[in-house]
């Protein structure tokens, strides 16, 4: 769980997606599973081997049977993928994933859905779709590393399946699109089923109890350049989680609070520097912007503090990005 990795240079900064209301159908776009793992480019040749988060933090220590398993493909390439760790029901388990050394015993899976170059060919400047059949080539469907397939134009029938399925959402990407690294576009998009937000760890409650370390997580997201407060988690925590979040917060502790207003909490807070990204799980929103039973899911060490706003903020509407079909 911890967030020290050495970081690599240089590094490739992958594609990222747009966040939009609901799903929809349409000829032009393909549609993928919303992956609940860590995003990671693999750098596959003779010379080096490298597997890093879209930060550039190398992974290929912290999952060596991903790194293995991509020195035994013979290719040149640069690919792009998610790695998941699935859990007794064969789903993508973000908490596992988080703990993996507890977890070794499920699997581990790099689940890739592009293709940057191959034989030190540029890939990027292909369609979507041609890229994706040069993968499928490539990569089989089985075993450590997978190829994520997908669906043509039937968008809402692969939502009402992850629905059903309660997993944690779709992928919609332009069939035409060129891959564009580093850059937020409107040719992909997520699709979100569970409501998961990124939040920022500004402080924590003293314990309660029988509850070791701390009690609750203050959560603050960027609005306007400024940390505003969302709330508070106080569940979704093992002991060992517990222990380890301590470990990383308290080199992190500082005097006074990083907002600009008076937070109001029902327990003495330690304040620390707004560094650390965590993913939590939600039920609502309020109309003031505070996330109502909120559960800590895990660290996002890939993520900067910096880029964290929002989601339901940054959700557009489907109609303003692409003609939709029925």
């Amino acid at each position: 769980m911890g967030v020290s990795a050495r970081k690599i240079h240089p590094y490739i900064q992958p594609m990222l997606a747009t966040t939009v209301d609901k799903a929809f159908n349409s000829k032009d776009w393909l549609f993928e599973l919303k992956l609940d793992g860590y995003r990671a480019v693999a750098e596959i040749g003779k010379s080096r081997m490298l597997l890093y988060s879209r930060n550039g933090l190398s992974l290929a220590e912290r999952y060596r049977a991903i790194t293995g398993a991509l020195k035994k493909i013979k290719i040149e390439a640069v690919i792009d993928g998610e790695i998941v760790l699935l859990n007794e029901k064969n789903k993508a388990d973000f908490q596992k994933l988080q703990n993996y050394k507890e977890n070794k015993h499920f699997p581990l899976i790099y689940y890739v859905f592009d293709i940057l170059s191959l034989s030190n060919k540029d890939l990027t400047h292909l369609p979507l779709v041609e890229r994706k059949k040069i993968l499928k080539k490539l990569i089989k469907k089985s075993g450590t590393v997978r190829y994520c397939d997908h669906i043509e134009e039937f968008g809402n029938d692969l939502f009402k399946m992850v629905k059903a399925d309660d997993q944690e959402g779709i992928m919609a990407k332009k069939k035409d699109s060129l891959y564009s690294p580093g850059i937020r576009t409107r040719e992909w998009l997520k699709i979100k089923y569970h409501k998961t937000q990124e939040a920022i760890i500004a402080g924590f409650t003293q314990p309660r109890g029988s509850r070791m370390h701390f009690g609750s997580l203050i959560l603050a997201q960027y609005k306007k350049g400024k940390l505003q407060f969302i709330g508070h988690a106080g569940t979704g925590f093992t002991d060992r989680t517990l222990t380890e979040l301590m470990k990383e917060m308290k080199r992190l502790k500082q005097a006074t609070s990083p907002f600009d207003t008076n937070i109001n909490v029902n327990s003495p807070v330690t304040w620390i520097r707004p560094e650390l990204v965590c993913e939590v799980g939600y039920s609502e929103i309020t109309r003031d912007g505070i996330l109502r039973h909120p559960v800590f899911k895990g660290l996002r060490p890939e993520k900067k503090s910096k880029m964290v706003r929002s989601e339901t903020e940054q959700a557009l509407p489907v109609k303003k990005v692409v003609a939709v079909t029925k």
